[in-house]
């Protein structure tokens, strides 16, 4: 699912109407991203540029992105010199995965200088570079010393040298008759991966559409047949074609379970039913459609990186104290016997000698009364081996009643760990982390930060509104959802939250009224998808009237118990979720 040099093509016919334009703001929501405003005819527009490993891209973004308080150096150093730059260039060279773009600023001085904005798509070693006029590197956002490159260096200073082109096709600059002899002379190879290796800037999906259209499904090989070889020709024309005169046929990939697997400027038809398609207008709407979530999700999982590890190392620490128990417990079942063992040997003091390391006793506990065998201290007269087994008998009570309440109080505090953490891997933006962070400081497990700033205010719990017109309300954290269940919720509004697994409080709002079924099961789909169980098959949700919900004293943020409740069957539904969701 790389961005090949083709689809990039594209995106670069997309930003030339932005030549002519002014950068008006510039922001660096995370370490390997940066979004470029330009101020353009039909209002401002926004670029995004990232050098991330597995999502290196440019395209038009209309997703809003949250940006750190403060701006990263890198960041402060392209509005230096980019702020008010006009663009006066979108170039790459033939189908090669990187992208310049030109831009007219002026320097400190007052004279007007020529930078470039580089970005090198190339996976892991992506880069976004500023050069100066004189073609050196002002900065960039990836230093490449010899610790980590010892063949290109990307450092301030240095001379900008792009990656060595290879002798590749570029479907821009070649004619039919040159594409057909050179695959003539090619004499073994898969046929999709050789493609790879010949043409430029095709990525494998597309090679494999040509596959697939050739052999009409048939895995080929090089030589290929003249039948075969007047296929491929074809389908790679009309790729040609397309590159060179528009008609892209914008296409995502999505598993039957919602998961995203690639995307095209060509329409797919290698996977047949085994994937669902989705058609859109532009490249950068396929862009944004395909990584907006992930991206999101990873800017948040950086800014909350400390935080899963905190809850991910306690969780561990308490699940370890919680064996290092239980098997202490197990080992309490003994003490029934020590406590036979000081009858037995309390009944027949008058036949045991001070001296004796074993007394052989009946056992009159049993019926056949069986001879036993008692070890005694031989350093302990009778009536002190007796009371020694009494007083193990005793510690084991108190210590299997201390232990009982132990490992009941830490499989709550392990339950409220695992609740906290799935509310953070369901966090929305920067104020759902923030008070995440205030609920484990309330708690007592993150100390007070005085010269912290003030956290952002929390936001409402989620709205949708079901297919009937129905209110529905979904809490954010724990807090949130003992707001809203013990708050917000009237007597005879809904309830719903996941059986046995962690996850939102739902609430449906019914004014007096008792909601139809669908809103019901809307509304349980809702507590499945933000659930720990939103990528599961099927998921028990329980509901009943707010009036059956309690919250017991002492509880942790977010338990409650309920009575009076039915069941529901569900499949968590991503798409439902966004078609219902009130913003």
């Amino acid at each position: 699912m790389a961005l090949d040099g083709a689809f990039l093509h594209c995106i670069a016919s997309e930003l030339s109407p932005l030549i002519g334009s002014r950068i008006d703001k510039i922001y660096q929501p995370t370490r390997d991203s940066l979004v470029l405003s330009f101020r353009a005819k039909g209002g401002a527009v926004r670029v995004l540029f990232s050098a991330c490993a597995d999502a290196a891209r440019v395209h038009i973004t209309k997703e809003s992105v949250e940006n750190p308080p403060q701006p990263p150096m890198f960041c402060m150093l392209l509005r230096k010199h980019l702020s008010g730059g006009k663009l006066e260039a979108v170039e790459q060279d033939g189908l090669e995965r990187i992208l310049r773009l030109r831009i007219r600023c002026t320097n400190e001085l007052g004279d007007s200088v020529l930078l470039s904005l580089v970005t090198e798509i190339m996976g892991r070693c992506s880069n976004i570079i500023l050069i100066n006029e004189t073609g050196r590197i002002i900065d960039s956002i990836r230093r490449v010393d010899e610790d980590i490159s010892r063949v290109r260096l990307v450092l301030p200073g240095m001379e900008y040298l792009a990656p060595p082109r290879e002798d590749r096709i570029c479907l821009l600059d070649t004619d039919r008759d040159e594409i057909r002899s050179r695959l003539s002379a090619l004499t073994d190879g898969a046929l999709a991966k050789t493609l790879i290796r010949v043409f430029e800037g095709i990525s494998p999906i597309v090679a494999r559409e040509w596959e697939f259209y050739t052999g009409r499904g048939e895995a080929l090989s090089f030589p290929l047949s003249d039948a075969h070889m007047d296929r491929l020709i074809f389908a790679i024309s009309q790729t040609q074609e397309i590159l060179q005169n528009g008609g892209a046929s914008y296409t995502t990939l999505r598993t039957k379970e919602g998961q995203l697997k690639d995307f095209s400027f060509l329409h797919i038809a290698q996977y047949g039913a085994l994937m669902i398609s989705a058609e859109y207008e532009t490249a950068s709407e396929t862009l944004d459609a395909f990584f907006a979530q992930r991206d999101k999700y990873t800017r948040l999982k950086q800014r909350a990186n400390d935080l899963f590890r905190f809850l991910a190392s306690t969780s561990e620490r308490i699940s370890k104290r919680l064996a290092n128990q239980k098997e202490e417990l197990l080992a309490c079942d003994s003490m029934e016997l020590d406590r036979r063992r000081g009858d037995l040997l309390s009944a027949n003091l008058y036949r045991i000698q001070r001296g004796d390391s074993v007394a052989k006793v009946e056992d009159f506990y049993e019926e056949s009364m069986p001879l036993v065998e008692i070890p005694l201290d031989v350093r302990l007269t009778p009536p002190q081996n007796a009371q020694n087994y009494y007083k193990k008998y005793q510690k084991a009570c108190t210590a299997k009643k201390k232990l009982t309440t132990l490992i009941e109080n830490g499989e709550q505090e392990l339950t409220y760990i695992d609740s906290v953490f799935d509310a953070l891997t369901r966090a929305e933006c920067e104020s759902d982390i923030a008070q995440l962070r205030l609920e484990l400081t309330e708690q007592g497990y993150l100390r007070v930060n005085r010269k912290a700033p003030k956290p952002p205010k929390s936001l409402p719990p989620m709205e949708f509104c079901s297919s009937d017109g129905y209110r529905i309300l979904v809490g954010r954290n724990n807090h949130q959802n003992d707001q809203l269940t013990l708050k917000i919720a009237e007597k005879l509004d809904f309830w719903l939250h996941t059986q046995s697994v962690h996850g939102a409080h739902v609430i449906v709002r019914c004014n007096g009224e008792t909601p139809p079924d669908s809103t019901l099961e809307e509304a349980a789909m809702l507590a499945a998808f933000y659930s720990k169980g939103r990528d599961s098959a099927q998921v028990a949700v329980d509901y009943c009237l707010d009036k059956f919900v309690k919250k017991p004293q002492g509880a942790r943020p977010g338990m409650v118990i309920y009575t009076n409740y039915q069941t529901a069957f569900v499949t968590p539904d991503a798409a439902l979720a966004d078609r219902l969701r009130v913003e």
